[in-house]
Order: C-alpha cells, then sequence, then structure tokens
C-alpha cells in the first residue's frame, strides 16, 4: 500500500536530493497509512515510477509543479488521469527550515487535495478588427506587419513623418480618440479630427473630410500613442494593449499578444451577484456604493435600485465582494467557503503534524509566487512556521476571512500586495483596519496580527518575513463556512469571541463598517413606515396586528437608507457589533395606539401620525379652514368620501340637466314681451 492524501495516490520527490524529505517522518505528519517513498529524480530517471502510479488508475498528487506540463502530457498519452499538483520545494523544501519544514510540506499537500468549487465562464468571440493607434512610421510599421494576422486599421496622431506607401495594405485615418468604452471582442470608441487618407497622397499623407464625433468598433486596440491610456486598469483590459512607442521590446511583446486574440474564449465568471440583498438604492435614494467606489476596471454600474456587472470587463480583483455589506456580491473564483476551508485545512495539519505558532501568508501567484520562488532559489526561503496560501487576487479577501484564519489557528496574517495595482488596495486596507478593531477590541493585543507588505524586493521581503514579531496563536475553534457573507461573517464573530482574552457583548465599530443598529428619535417619529420599505435587509419590519416598528440588529448593514428615507430624519446610525442573542431577535423601536375612525370606528393611520397631521394643517391650509373640514382628516378613507358627498362637495356627483326649449315656450316669452316692453329672454327659464 501507498500513502494518500485525501485518497488520492501521493508521488514525492526531493528534487535531486536538494531537499530534506523523510519518508517516514512526513507520512507521520500527514496520517498516511503504508509507504511513502521519496523519489530524486521522479520527472527523469525515475519516471518509470510515474507511469506505473498511472497504470494502477487511482487519482494521484505529484508534490511538483515544475514538470506539471511533462505530467500531464504523459498522464494524456495514457488515456488521462485525475491529478493535482502541489508545490513543497519553493515553499517549504528550498529554505533553511530543512527537517523542520515537515509540518509545512504536510500541510500544504493536504492543502492541495482540496477540491474548490468551480465558477462558470462567459464567452467572448473576436474576429481579429484591430484598430492600431499612434504616431508617424513606427505606428504603421506595427500595422503593416499586423496586418498578415489581423484585420488592422491604423489611426496616426502625427503623420508627419510618413512616406505615402505604394501598396495600401491597411486602411489608414488619423484622428484623436476622445471616449473608449468595452473590452476585447466589443470595444467602441470616439474619435475627434477624423479624416481618411487621400488616395492621391504624393510626398506626404494628406487626409479628407475632418470631422468631430466619429464612431466605431473593433475587437482589439493597439495602443501605442504614448499618452494617456483609454482606460482606467489598463493592463486588465482585455484586448487592450498600452505600449511606449520608445520601448521596442514592449512593443514587440504585445504585438505577438494580440495576434493570438482571435477566435472565441471563455472568460471566468469572477463574481456573482444577487439583486435581491443589494443595498445600493431605494425609490431614488442613495444607499451603499462601495462596489461602485471601488472597482477600478470601472465594470459596475447602477442599474435601477441595484448595479450592473459587466462580466466582460470585469478584471476580477474581488474589491467589490470584499466591500458588499449585504454579500449580494460574492467572489467566486473561488468562492468564500473554499478559501476559509483551505486556511482551516493548512492551519489543522499544520498544528496537528507538531507545528507552532503558524503565520498565513496570502498572495497571488502573478507577484507574489515570484517573490517567494526568488527568495527560496536565492536567499532563506520561507520560515518553517510561514504557510503560503494562494489566491487569484489577494484584494478579494474581506475581514470574515481574514478573521477566520485567526479562529483557525494562525497566529498572524500577512498579505503580500502587488505594486502594480495599487488602485486596487485601498479596500483592502479598509478590510484589514476593520479586521484589526475587531481583534484590538476583543484584547487581542496591540501588535498588528493583520499586515499588508507592497513591495517588489524579495530581499525587502524576506526580511520582513524573518523579523516578524513572535505572536502567540488564539485556540483554535472548529467551524464550518456555511450560508452567505453575513451568516458566515458572524459564525467567525461569535468563535472570535469566544476564544478572545476579553470577550465583549457590545463593540464599538468606526463608521462605515457593516455592523450596527439604529438610534430612533420616538418623539419625532410618526411610524409611516418607510423605512421599512427601503430596508434591502429587512432589518426594519412592521406588524401586521399592530402599528410597530421592530428593528433586528444582525441584519443590519448600515447602509443608511433608511435615513435617506425617513420623512421625519428622526433615524441616525450606530456602527458597532452585539455578540448577544438580542441581536438575533427582533426588537421594538417605536409603537404606538392606531387611530380609529371618528366616524365608523374602523383603525387607520397612528394616533401620532393623524394628530401631527391635524395640527399641521388646521386652521393653516385653506383645505381645512373649520371644523367639519378637519373632522375628514380624522376618518377612513370610505367615511372620508361618504362626508363629502353628503355636503354636496361630491366630485362624483351629475350635474343638473337643463330644461328643453318648445317652440312653444319662445312664442309665449315674444308675447309677454310685447305686453311687458321686456326682453324674451327674460321670460324663459
Amino acid at each position: 500500500m501507498v500513502s494518500k492524501v485525501k485518497d488520492r495516490r501521493l508521488l514525492v520527490c526531493d528534487c535531486e536530493n536538494s531537499m530534506a524529505l523523510d519518508g517516514d517522518a512526513l507520512k507521520r505528519c500527514i496520517g498516511g497509512e503504508g509507504e511513502l517513498p521519496v523519489y530524486s529524480n521522479l520527472c527523469r530517471t525515475q519516471l518509470e515510477n510515474y507511469a506505473d502510479a498511472l497504470k494502477s488508475g487511482d487519482p494521484l498528487m505529484v508534490a511538483c509543479t515544475q514538470e506539471a506540463p511533462l505530467f500531464r502530457e504523459l498522464a494524456d498519452e495514457n488515456g488521462g488521469a485525475d491529478i493535482v499538483f502541489a508545490n513543497i520545494r519553493e515553499r517549504a523544501g528550498w529554505s533553511d527550515a530543512k527537517n523542520a519544514a515537515l509540518p509545512k510540506i504536510a500541510a500544504l499537500l493536504a492543502e492541495a487535495a482540496h477540491e474548490s468549487k468551480s465558477t462558470g465562464t462567459t464567452p467572448i468571440v473576436s474576429e481579429g478588427v484591430c484598430l492600431v493607434y499612434g504616431a508617424g512610421q513606427p505606428a504603421m510599421d506595427v500595422a503593416e506587419q499586423l496586418a498578415g494576422r489581423l484585420n488592422v486599421s491604423l489611426m496616426l496622431t502625427d503623420a508627419d513623418d510618413i512616406v505615402p506607401p505604394s501598396t495600401v495594405n491597411v486602411p489608414i485615418y488619423k484622428g484623436r480618440i476622445t471616449a473608449a468604452q468595452g473590452t476585447l471582442g466589443s470595444f467602441e470608441i470616439t474619435v475627434d479630427d477624423y479624416a481618411p487618407v487621400s488616395p492621391s497622397s504624393k510626398d506626404k499623407l494628406n487626409f479628407l473630410m475632418e470631422r468631430n464625433g466619429a464612431s466605431s468598433q473593433c475587437d482589439l486596440i493597439f495602443d501605442m500613442s504614448g499618452g494617456t491610456p483609454l482606460f482606467a486598469a489598463a493592463a486588465r483590459r482585455d484586448g487592450y494593449f498600452c505600449v511606449d512607442p520608445d520601448y521596442p521590446a514592449g512593443v514587440a511583446n504585445a504585438m505577438f499578444e494580440i495576434s493570438d486574440l482571435v477566435g472565441e474564449f471563455e472568460k471566468p465568471l469572477y463574481v456573482a451577484y444577487d439583486a435581491d440583498i443589494c443595498a445600493h438604492s431605494r425609490s431614488g435614494k442613495i444607499g451603499c456604493s462601495n462596489c461602485l467606489d471601488n472597482c477600478p476596471m470601472s465594470a459596475i454600474s447602477p442599474d435601477g435600485d441595484g448595479v450592473h456587472i459587466d462580466p466582460l470587463i470585469c478584471g476580477g480583483c474581488g474589491n467589490c465582494s470584499a466591500t458588499c455589506p449585504t454579500g449580494a456580491v460574492s467572489y467566486a473564483f473561488p468562492q468564500r467557503a473554499d478559501v476559509i476551508a483551505r486556511m482551516q485545512i493548512l492551519a489543522d495539519t499544520f498544528l496537528e503534524a507538531g507545528g507552532r505558532e503558524p503565520v498565513l501568508l496570502i498572495h497571488d501567484e502573478k507577484h507574489g509566487a515570484g517573490l517567494i520562488s526568488a527568495m527560496a532559489r536565492f536567499g532563506k526561503g520561507l520560515p518553517a512556521n510561514m504557510l503560503p496560501l494562494s489566491l487569484y487576487t489577494v484584494t478579494q479577501l474581506g475581514h470574515d476571512a481574514m478573521l477566520a484564519a485567526i479562529v483557525s489557528g494562525f497566529s498572524q496574517i500577512l498579505v503580500l500586495g502587488p505594486p502594480d495595482r495599487q488602485d486596487d488596495l485601498p479596500a483592502l486596507k479598509d478590510q484589514i483596519a476593520l479586521a484589526q478593531t475587531f481583534l484590538e477590541g476583543l484584547g487581542f493585543g496591540e501588535e498588528n496580527r493583520i499586515a499588508l507588505l507592497v513591495e517588489q524586493d524579495p530581499n525587502v521581503v524576506e526580511a520582513y518575513l524573518h523579523d516578524l514579531p513572535k505572536l502567540k496563536s488564539a485556540k483554535r475553534s472548529a467551524f464550518t463556512a456555511v450560508g452567505g457573507k453575513r451568516e458566515i461573517a458572524r459564525t467567525v464573530l461569535d468563535k472570535l469571541n469566544e476564544i478572545a482574552p476579553e470577550p465583549a457583548e457590545i463593540l464599538p465599530l468606526p463608521s462605515q463598517a457593516p455592523y450596527g443598529r439604529l438610534q430612533i428619535n420616538v418623539a419625532g417619529c410618526t411610524l409611516c413606515l418607510a423605512c421599512v420599505s427601503a430596508c434591502p435587509a429587512d432589518a426594519l419590519a412592521d406588524s401586521p396586528d399592530h402599528p410597530q416598528l421592530r428593528f433586528t440588529e444582525a441584519a443590519c448593514v448600515q447602509c443608511g437608507l433608511c435615513v435617506g428615507t425617513c420623512p421625519e430624519s428622526v433615524i441616525t446610525l450606530q456602527p458597532q457589533y452585539n455578540f448577544t442573542s438580542a441581536a438575533l431577535s427582533a426588537e421594538v423601536l417605536n409603537e404606538d395606539e392606531p387611530f380609529e375612525c371618528i366616524s365608523c370606528g374602523k383603525p387607520f393611520g397612528t394616533k401620532a401620525a393623524i394628530e401631527r397631521v391635524t395640527a399641521s394643517l388646521e386652521g393653516k391650509h385653506w383645505m381645512f379652514q373649520d371644523s367639519d373640514q378637519t373632522m375628514l382628516i380624522k376618518m377612513c378613507d370610505d367615511c372620508r368620501v361618504i362626508a363629502l358627498s353628503e355636503k354636496g362637495d361630491d366630485p362624483f356627483a351629475e350635474g343638473t340637466r337643463p330644461k328643453v326649449r318648445t317652440t312653444e315656450d319662445y312664442l309665449a316669452a315674444e308675447e309677454k314681451a310685447r305686453e311687458t316692453g321686456k326682453s324674451p329672454e327674460d321670460f324663459l327659464d
């Protein structure tokens, strides 16, 4: 029997003895059964051992990522296989820790076996219609070279140094792009000073019929104008290449990349959206705008009471999910529950294998993985107690996931932020600050247990990691991340309070925190219940049997829609976190006796509302100048209509039909007029 990790047959290689791997000790760390051979050259001279494992038909785990393409190719040649790969070399084995890294290696293997739920995809079609935008002969040269692979048009910002070509291989225009929108396969541009080239251009390019406001569509944009990029976060706009025209290598690399963007593609759906619980707006009042304010790609736009997220523009930064107070926007690449499950697997395996005071190092593959590799190859590598967790983007992290790591047993969390994405980081910093507020408020010390390091130099990063202060981990508390964002966050916070050095019942929070309660000036509240209809989280509710305003604190996201909607302006927000069970139950904020119709006795409205309306209108409005008119305010709808009808002011009453006049009537009127000397009209009724 061979050792397995979660029913996967494990193949471990020490990469030509460059890692200190003890098979028996590692087997004890992962809790496996049977033999665990440690190979030294599994990808070359010992490749037959991998081939034998393929023939077994078992799901495999190979503790190597460098040679994953080779292993996948061999598996495909043998009919395919279920294989996952784990990087234990740069992340653990290549370090000064040596044998002390075995608990971490066991944790990395266990975490690699976790299968996250896959996200959906959205199709993108590019037919290769490409716009080259730039100045002079360099732009012309790029356009002509790309014309063999793409359907190219050239737009020149400056044509002074171009000799008209004897053969025109691409359409040539001049102009200045003033607006651009869209993404790969669906760009739309607006151009001023637009003009096509004259076919009779002789010694220089001449242009015809110049105009402003021209528009066009294309699939790809190659921008070598050297000006301000057409899009924010331009490097992540699919199909848009913004290059420095004075950097030939960059221009060449971009030409290679853009040439391949023809055909059909599948883009991951990074986030999911539930409009039913979105707190953006109600009845024209703006509440939460976190996702709109923190999207660096401008992929989110208002859409009535909710928002619209363009999946083709979305770059997957995750800021929207991290800052959304309700969970209406949730990250799906991977999902929140899978991220937390991977954290728990790392901590549980590491601690059960004998590790102590684990530190969670969260990084992305583009920036963070490169730093980790550089430290492993040229420096001391990661400390033995530092467990790396790779995410597509670190900015997807919310305070709930960070605190889940603390509850899972990590003593500290360090996030490696990408220096080239500074615009993405403010939301992450806010989430770290909120998580730190909870930790400090619950007595975990003033030390920053959660830190963000934005650095490009691996030497600086390595020194920082090895000089981290040693903090004691909190007691581990097991939990399962189920439900939406609010449910998971409450589970995590309740667990955190249970293990806190200084448990709390009520913890004050800074403004803009997504937890809290409402304060209502009861004397000014008329129980109109406008706030109830505006609340997107059902934190506010009425009673079907009694004029009453009820509030459930655990559901309140502090969006402020109730504040903006209240006609009396009597509601204020109070950010805090209530750890008690009372937060889960509805409490009565205000109630009143129903007002009974003075005519039929049927209850309608509230006493406070009717009395306030009466006091505001009686004798002050032209419609309510006497007591009879004022009494109408105190009647229900039915009785009010009846009272108006009985007063003769019934707006629905029919008018009296005029008397029909006959010939006899006119003759009689004329006779009387002759007798009296008056007009005939005086005798017509």
